[in-house]
């Protein structure tokens, strides 16, 4: 048998985006050394983002929340849901409850990516080479044992004994070994400009939160990624926008927001309209014989609660862990691989289920139902009722609601911002009961919050 337990590295990364840095800097970190490659040279422009609350945690937890404090990044307290009438709710970050961050940050992906990658550049073990292409996975039998990739106007080959998936939509490894699935459940896209010039003082919301406008068609997003400049996005069924030029549908999809077009009154487009689609595929295979898949590599979703840079950054972060268990002897790696595959999907699967519950207007299962609306029995929502959540679950017998039961704001602030491994939210205990929304096939779920421990 081939000995694999020695290469040029211990760990080669595809991909520098927040799962590629994290996973980087955690091997890393443990004694190992990466290779990490990216394609591009940073910074490069990536849509979104506006972070949980969890994410501001882990950045802390990799030490990176400092770098990200100082770049003069918008700060984030709430959440505003607001419809066609002008009507709105708020989520007060702040209440989600004792010993749990109340504030994040809107970031502008380009420099926040930048950020990571340096920080992974930064640190000891670690090589980047940026505008450096994979061209090739080697393999022995089933077993990935390095790449070959174009760097400099050179090819060079490069041995690990583990490969990682960090590339994003691109899936090197996820489409290279034929693992993704694409899905079809949602069919959604979106068309996003970047307008310049906000005058806050025109602002009706909160300053600083992320406005969700809310329409029987779609809806849009208004997140502040700096604090002179405002990300506009409209997502809609992907056979709508195909329909009419994106631009037109953007312009008329805001027509029908009051609030979040009387933001951006008197801007100014600093970033024409550029377009998102097929959002949906994922994997259910995400570990093997070499390799790790993470992060958006390994799948992909619906962007409503912008939940990606914290599944990246937490499944680079468990691959790393496991990768450094595996190098010091300490586990198998067969076991290691359906211990983070397990990982992987639970977190997905909760976020990915948060999402169904939105745009399937109400959860349904074991006799209880979960309305899914900002304004409780607001009539003014007609035809849009899916939008936000509120924040109670009816039980019934065989006729009329008989008995409330409250979910508290906490369960419902911390399911919108990253709870997605917890066993204990009752909002996601609810969710778990619809079986038609499972994402992946079966799999062990692994619960237990990787950001705060015990939870």
């Amino acid at each position: 048998m081939a000995d694999f337990s020695h290469g040029d590295y211990d760990a080669i990364v595809i991909g520098g985006g927040p799962s590629g840095s994290s996973y980087a800097i955690t091997l890393a970190r443990r004694g190992h050394s990466v290779l990490l490659l990216e394609r591009e040279q940073f910074p490069r422009f990536h849509i979104g983002e506006s972070l949980l609350t969890y994410t501001a945690d882990v950045l802390e937890q990799l030490g990176v929340l400092d770098k990200v404090s100082k770049a003069g990044f918008v700060v984030k307290r709430g959440i505003e849901l607001t419809g066609t009438e002008g009507t709105f709710r708020r989520l007060d970050l702040a209440k989600i409850g004792d010993g749990y961050r109340g504030w994040t940050f809107h970031v502008e992906r380009s420099e926040f990516d930048k950020i990571l990658l340096d920080a992974a550049t930064e640190t000891p073990g670690v090589t980047v080479l940026q505008k450096a292409r994979v061209t090739k996975l080697l393999k022995s039998g089933e077993r990935i044992t390095g790449v070959r990739y174009a760097h400099d106007g050179q090819e060079q080959d490069c041995t690990a004994r583990f490969v990682i998936d960090a590339s994003g939509r691109a899936g090197l490894i996820a489409r290279g070994l034929n693992l993704r699935k694409s899905d079809s459940h949602l069919k959604m896209a979106a068309v996003f400009k970047h307008l310049g010039g906000v005058d806050e003082s025109k602002n009706p919301a909160t300053e600083g939160d992320i406005q969700l406008g809310l329409h029987s068609d779609g809806w849009l997003w208004a997140i502040p990624i700096r604090p002179d400049t405002i990300s506009v996005g409209c997502v809609a069924p992907a056979e709508i926008l195909r329909a009419v030029r994106p631009d037109e549908l953007w312009a008329e999809h805001l027509t029908r927001i009051p609030r979040i077009r009387e933001r951006i009154e008197g801007t100014t487009v600093v970033r024409e309209l550029s377009g998102e689609n097929n959002f949906e595929y994922h994997s259910d295979t995400l570990a093997g014989p070499g390799y790790f898949i993470i992060g958006d590599a390994g799948c992909f979703t619906d962007p409503v609660f912008s939940g990606g840079v914290l599944l990246a950054l937490t499944t680079g972060r468990r691959a790393a862990e496991e990768s450094a268990l595996c190098l010091s002897g300490e586990a198998d790696e067969a076991e290691a691989a359906e211990r983070y595959q397990n990982f992987f999907k639970t977190g997905y699967d909760g976020y990915y289920r948060l999402i169904r519950a939105v745009y399937d207007n109400r959860y349904a299962g074991n006799g209880r139902e979960l309305r899914v609306t900002p304004y409780g029995d607001d009539k003014r929502l007609a035809g849009a009722g899916w939008w936000g959540i509120q924040e109670k679950l009816q039980a019934t017998a065989g006729g009329p609601f008989d008995t409330v039961e409250a979910v508290e704001h906490f369960w419902l602030v911390r399911a919108l911002n990253g709870d997605f491994w917890s066993g204990e939210n009752r909002f996601f205990q609810r969710l778990r009961d619809e079986k038609a929304w499972r994402l992946f096939g079966d799999f062990k779920p692994q619960y237990g919050c990787p950001v705060h421990a015990g939870n």
